[in-house]
C-alpha cells in the first residue's frame, strides 16, 4: 500500500544513486529493491550531450527469460515532487512517463517509470554516467550478476574535462 500523497517510482539508471535522487526529490524514501519483469535495460536514450542514457524496453515475445527483467529500486516520493522528477527526466522530450508493474517485496505493485523517446542503438554512455548507474546498483545491493552486467557496458571517456571531473566528483559523493 502506497501512503496517500505519494507515488512509487521505479529507478533503473542514474537515479539509483540516493544522493542524486534526493537532490531532485528530497522526500524520496527507498521502498525496496525491485524488479521490472518483461523488460531489458538499454543505453540508447539520446542524452542532451548526444551520448547514451539508460532506458527500459519491453522484451521480445519470449517473456520469462532471466535476461527479461531489469533490477532497480522502488522509491516512495511525495506527489508534489513529481513535477521536479518529470523536469529532470525531460518528460515529453527525453522520456515519457509510464505506469509499470514491478515486483517489490514479493508482491506486484504499480509504479511510475520513464521510457526514452529519442533513441539511437549505436550510442554508448559516458564513463561518469555509467559510474552513476553502477554506484547506485552497488549502493543498494542489487544482484552481483546485474552489477557485473552494468560494469561490462562499453563506455566512452568524456572529452569535456570540466564536465567529466565535475561528474566524477559527484559520483564519489553518491
Amino acid at each position: 500500500m502506497t501512503p496517500s500523497g505519494t507515488f512509487l517510482y521505479f529507478a533503473y539508471g542514474s537515479n539509483l544513486m540516493t544522493a542524486r535522487l534526493l537532490a531532485r526529490c528530497p522526500s524520496a524514501r527507498k521502498a525496496g529493491n525491485a524488479i521490472l519483469p518483461g523488460h531489458r535495460l538499454a543505453w540508447h536514450k539520446i542524452g542532451s550531450d548526444g551520448t547514451g542514457k539508460c532506458d527500459v524496453v519491453p522484451a521480445a515475445p519470449a517473456i520469462g527469460r532471466a535476461a527479461d527483467r531489469v533490477h532497480g529500486v522502488a522509491w516512495r516520493i511525495r506527489r508534489a515532487e513529481r513535477p521536479a522528477l518529470d523536469f529532470h527526466e525531460e518528460l515529453g522530450t527525453g522520456y515519457t512517463a509510464e505506469a509499470v508493474r514491478i515486483r517489490l517485496n514479493g508482491r506486484t505493485r504499480h509504479a511510475r517509470t520513464y521510457r526514452a523517446i529519442p533513441i539511437d542503438p549505436d550510442l554508448r554512455p559516458l564513463d561518469w554516467y555509467k559510474r552513476f548507474v553502477v554506484a547506485g546498483a552497488r549502493e543498494h545491493g542489487l544482484p552481483d550478476h546485474w552489477i557485473a552486467r552494468l560494469v561490462r557496458t562499453p563506455a566512452i571517456t568524456d572529452a569535456d574535462l570540466p564536465r567529466r571531473n565535475r561528474n566524477l566528483r559527484v559520483g564519489k559523493r553518491g
